[in-house]
């Protein structure tokens, strides 16, 4: 049964047209009412010929079609443009129907209404000068946007912005070619600051590209990165003496490297362990071992309060021309000392105001010395401990600086109370600094202050010093490329000459790398070292150049070359010394 309404009936047809006039009223739509004209009363009903829709009755039925609905019916109703409305009343123009098709003529799929523009319709929108609406079939393929809607942004968020599971994604982490000294050591009193600082202080970690950083070991909520580096080179002074005593020497060194790191989602542990041995086959008294450490933890008690934890380790040899072994610089070997320590603090936030307290304990162990007559030097009477505490008061300005003034209490004490001279070492010390903490975003992180210092000693045949006090950290991205970083640091720290109370010690480094490719990064560097001790006439001036060349051919594997020249100049004449080593070797990370 057909559905379409009989031609001749023009009541059905202009009650139909009636009821589609008057609908966009009674809904309320303006748009509807414009799209939606009233047919004229003279207007004939369209007839089959001019409708390709509609099937004559001699024409028989498709097999399987399915019925149109009602509501695939070409009004306007829908809101498409496929058909034109007829000319307004009183315009005098009709719509004129199609030309009626031969019966055995197939209809093409071009004439149908819903694949025809508006523009080829007679009494269209375009006809009339204005643009023509888009058909129906693109509005179905691309309905119109709804721009500016409250909902705009929340929908992008969540539809168009890309969320990383990190439980998904391999842990990356920085492979670890050495860890600064830690802080604490230098002010307690090493002996041969010159050496690690013109040798070894320049070993910074090499940040690497993610596409060859070392993923690691996962050990429960810990990260472990284990490394390995075997080096040979040249040394031509290892002895690190003056005069015509170098003895030069192939130089073999052997390296292992471990780093841990929490995966935990609010406190942290971190630590940095490196261990080494120079061997130099041609001058076996001057194979030494080298040992540096640090752990950190973190425990987040709450939003304000926060404990820190850390210890660390040193373990390295003095060099035969230190003024501590002597002013004839007569010892055969170097002799070994250790310092080991641990600090516990709290930090406390009051809104901007930060306060902290952190008490340390530190130890030293010196190891004796022979000389070349064969005599001994004792050095158990260096043993000592220190014992801290820091009180930090600073204010936030603003999150990128943040001034802070501080004071810092310690004692030295000694295992032997009266050392092999008859004096005793046994002093206290205060010092006060004010400085900022500045935090630029990701490109400069510093942190600098100054004020002056006092130690006063027991015994009175030993004058008090005072000394200023100039601390300075800074790693500045120059680009993404390059690399500044740069510290400073002064001190008192401990001596065994006789008459001298103490050593005012000036150290600072500085370094520059620059990647030149994803796996290929050159570091220069630069030290400088000043030691002048109290109440004898020695003086020391120590400056370092260092460059270094790191290849990776992947994650596990790497190639590194470096080059160190290192100087002293010193009042002893045969502290004075000049040394260049060249090392070139092969590091695996596994």
């Amino acid at each position: 049964m057909s559905r379409e309404r009989p031609n001749g009936d023009k009541r059905g047809g202009r009650r139909g047209a009636f009821a589609l006039a008057l609908l966009p009223a009674l809904l309320g739509g303006p748009a509807l009412a414009q799209e939606t004209a009233d047919p004229s009363p003279a207007e004939p009903a369209p007839s089959t010929a001019s409708n390709p829709l509609a099937r004559s009755p001699s024409e028989p039925a498709t097999a399987g079609r399915p019925r149109r609905s009602a509501f695939d019916a070409p009004t306007a109703l829908r809101g498409s443009g496929a058909f034109s409305a007829p000319a307004p009343l009183g315009s005098g123009t009709t719509a004129n129907p199609a030309p009626a098709s031969d019966e055995s003529e197939e209809p093409s799929v071009a004439r149908l209404p819903r694949f025809r523009g508006a523009t080829s319709l007679p009494g269209s929108a375009a006809t009339r000068g204005t643009p023509a609406r888009p058909s129906l079939l693109r509005l179905r393929a691309a309905p119109p946007r709804r721009l500016g809607t409250a909902t705009r942004q929340i929908t992008q968020t969540r539809t168009q912005q890309t969320i990383t599971d990190l439980r998904l994604t391999p842990v990356i982490q920085t492979p670890v070619s050495g860890v600064p000294l830690p802080a604490p050591i230098l002010g307690l009193g090493l002996p041969n600051a010159a050496g690690l600082l013109l040798g070894t202080a320049l070993r910074r970690p090499i940040p690497a590209d993610t596409a060859y950083a070392p993923l690691g070991i996962r050990l429960g909520t810990f990260t472990l990165l284990p490394a390995f580096t075997q080096s040979v080179g040249y040394d031509s002074n290892p002895d690190q003496i003056g005069g015509t005593r170098l003895r030069p020497s192939l130089a073999l060194r052997s390296e292992a490297e471990l780093a841990l790191r929490s995966e935990w989602s609010a406190s942290e542990l971190t630590a940095e362990m490196r261990g080494s041995y120079l061997e130099y086959p041609q001058n076996p008294e001057a194979s030494r071992p080298n040992a540096v450490g640090t752990a950190r933890m973190r425990v987040d008690v709450d939003r304000d309060t926060r404990i820190d934890l850390e210890t660390r380790f040193l373990l390295d040899s003095q060099r035969i021309g230190s003024p501590d072994l002597g002013a004839g610089g007569g010892a055969t070997t170097r002799p070994l000392f250790a310092t080991y320590g641990a600090t516990a603090g709290v930090q406390e936030n009051f809104n901007r105001l930060q306060l902290s307290l952190r008490g340390s304990i530190d130890r030293s162990v010196f190891e004796d010395a022979q000389l070349g007559n064969g005599t001994t030097i004792i050095q158990s009477d260096r043993d000592a401990n220190q014992y801290g505490l820091r009180l930090r008061a600073g204010y936030e300005i603003s999150p990128a600086i943040t001034p802070f003034v501080e004071t810092f209490l310690d004692t030295r004490v000694y295992d032997t109370p009266v050392d092999q001279f008859g004096l005793r070492r046994d002093s206290d010390g205060i010092a006060f600094t004010a400085g900022a903490a500045v935090a630029l975003n990701s490109t400069l992180t510093a942190e600098i202050s100054g004020g002056l210092q006092h130690r006063s000693y027991i015994d009175r045949t030993l004058q008090d010093i005072n000394a200023p006090v100039v601390n300075a950290a800074l790693v500045w991205s120059v680009s993404p490329l390059t690399t500044v970083r740069f510290n400073q640091q002064t001190g008192v720290i401990e001596t065994a000459v006789p008459g001298s109370s103490g050593a005012f010690t000036d150290a600072a480094t500085l370094e520059v790398q620059h990647d030149l490719l994803r796996n290929l990064s050159i570091t220069l560097g630069g030290a400088y070292l000043s030691t002048n001790y109290d109440g004898v006439r020695i003086r020391e001036r120590g400056y370092s150049a260092t460059a270094r060349l790191d290849y990776r051919f992947n994650r596990w594997l790497a190639l590194r070359g470096s080059y160190i020249y290192s100087t002293l100049n010193s009042t002893i004449p045969l502290s004075t010394y000049d040394a260049h080593t060249v090392l070139l070797g092969v590091r695996v990370n596994p």
